[in-house]
């Protein structure tokens, strides 16, 4: 029994050291969600007024002066510069979708750890105590829900933004391409044209 009463004792001084940590992750999350809020709602004004920042900078990459040198490896230039830019693109989802789990997680663990302070100070007698965990406890997990829900709902727009910004990307890519080999055709017919007239005389 005192063996089992240590592992105990062990466990509960885990779970209190883990308390202020958890409050500050929280607390960081929802700076974190504010912040990205505000860049979310530009972005979302940049849109509505036809601004499309990705695809632009996209555009102005394979407008540069080094594709239009190689012309002839222009397809496999444009292949790697799109699956780069388009990693870019999944990785800028990658923090988002890690504030929709992390939150109610932070939430959850900001509640059972409260509660079991509160039944401590409910053995011993300590009702202010006990409150004033209860009401910390119920007060993380609506900020770690409402963390993960705002990061739920963002993230559902950016993946929609995400989406609509690579297969734009990837008209544009095609589109250069055809132009491209179509240059490319033009140029080999007029050598032809060229050489056949050359043999006539």
């Amino acid at each position: 029994m005192n063996i089992l009463a240590g592992f105990e004792t062990f466990l509960y001084v885990i779970s209190s050291s883990l308390f202020y940590p958890v409050i500050i992750g929280l607390v960081l999350l929802t700076f974190w969600i504010v912040i990205f809020f505000g860049g979310f709602l530009r972005e979302l004004l940049e849109r509505r007024q036809g601004i499309y920042r990705h695809v632009e900078r996209y555009d102005n990459a394979i407008n540069s002066k080094d594709f239009k040198e190689a012309p002839h490896t222009l397809e496999i230039h444009l292949e790697r510069l799109l699956q780069e830019r388009e990693l870019e693109l999944i990785k800028s989802l990658d923090k988002i979708r890690f504030a929709i789990r992390v939150g109610p997680a932070l939430g959850l663990m900001g509640t059972l750890i409260p509660m079991g302070i509160a039944l401590s100070a409910l053995a011993q007698g300590d009702m202010p105590k006990m409150a004033s965990s209860m009401v910390t406890a119920f007060t993380t997990t609506v900020v770690g829900l409402a963390c993960g829900l705002s990061a739920y709902l963002m993230s559902m727009i950016k993946e929609k933004w995400v989406r609509a910004d690579m297969r734009e990307m990837s008209y544009i890519t095609e589109l250069l391409v055809k132009q491209n080999s179509k240059d490319s055709k033009t140029q080999t017919e007029e050598v032809d044209d060229e050489i056949s007239q050359e043999t006539k005389i």
